[in-house]
């Protein structure tokens, strides 16, 4: 799948669920509504759409959601689409989630050909985790953490800087990620959904600032090291883990993109800070042969834009993109 300016697209991101056990400051407002049930994809529609997908060329596949790990049976899901694992047609199966059922699934995780998993850490400090997440508990992510090392699965963490709010712990984060063996990704708040009655205006914080902030303590060295995502990545030298840096604000990463975002319902999305969308639920639905899916997916490719929009509305201080990061497929 080769988009109308040159890039191949071989990444898939699938929110499994638009719903989770937290809700955290930056991402959603406290009291969500979340879509019906019946909207959904099945698992076996995921499966298939999935499936479809890899047939047309893509190698790398993320669950998100929401939380993927709260979604009724999912291992159902993972267990299904690890054939294409095994059968080398799939590079990678990969999972984004917030790390509180780590410890419940961790194990089977790796059982179903998952290799490395993503983990929101948005501070190391109990109580303003609490406060970031709304509801979550930081020992039961630890736990999950523990248990992903246990299993042999590579960990990365992903932090949102957050102004105000974590911006001084970011030295910290560093340093425990050395010493856990796990690497670093540092994200600027994106300004997707309502959040309630937080200002992202005043949540953001430019990474160009984090940066220059932490040279003063380490040594960030130049790396070429590309995953497939939006990470722009150093080494640092006293830890020796990679920091990665996602500027969706300050420096957009689409001159790259090889990734297109598939929601719970069957709405594929060929730009995160974009609302133009392909329905795959109806020809997905419509017919069990796989043909109409794959000519919508098609068709949909050819429509990917060059790039983002993403601003914060100093004006208005409303969102860039209507939609939640959790729709989307964070």
């Amino acid at each position: 799948m080769i988009d109308p300016f040159g890039r191949t697209i071989t990444y898939l991101r699938v929110s499994v669920t638009d719903r989770c056990d937290f809700r955290c400051v930056y991402c959603m407002a406290e009291e969500m509504t979340f879509l019906p049930k019946k909207e959904l994809l099945t698992l076996e529609e995921l499966d298939r759409v999935c499936s479809a997908f890899i047939r047309l060329g893509v190698k790398k596949l993320r669950l998100t959601g929401g939380e993927p790990l709260v979604r009724r049976d999912i291992m159902t899901l993972f267990r299904a689409l690890e054939r294409h694992i095994r059968e080398g047609s799939l590079d990678e199966l990969t999972l984004t989630t917030n790390g509180s059922q780590l410890a419940r699934y961790a194990e089977e995780l790796r059982e179903c050909g998952v290799r490395r998993v993503n983990v929101s850490v948005d501070t190391l400090d109990p109580a303003k985790f609490t406060e970031i997440t709304r509801r979550g508990r930081l020992d039961q992510v630890l736990e999950g953490l523990a248990a992903a090392k246990e299993a042999g699965l590579a960990v990365k963490i992903n932090t949102v800087a957050l102004r105000g709010v974590n911006e001084d712990e970011l030295d910290e984060l560093v340093a425990w990620c050395g010493a856990g063996g796990f690497d670093l990704v540092i994200i600027e708040v994106m300004p997707m959904g309502d959040i309630g009655g937080e200002n992202r205006l005043d949540q953001y914080l430019p990474l160009s600032l984090v940066r220059s902030r932490l040279q003063r303590r380490w040594t960030l060295e130049e790396s070429d090291y590309r995953t497939g995502g939006p990470a722009r990545y150093v080494t640092v030298r006293e830890t020796g883990r990679r920091l990665g840096f996602i500027t969706p604000l300050t420096h957009n990463f689409c001159e790259s993109c090889n990734r297109v975002r598939l929601t719970c319902t069957g709405t594929l999305y060929m730009c995160l800070g974009q609302e133009d969308a392909a329905d795959l639920r109806t020809p997905l639905r419509q017919s069990e042969s796989d043909e109409a899916v794959e000519t919508a997916i098609r068709e949909a490719i050819s429509r990917k834009p060059k790039g983002h929009d993403f601003i914060i509305d100093r004006r208005h201080n409303r969102p860039a993109i209507a939609r939640h990061m959790s729709v989307t497929g964070g």
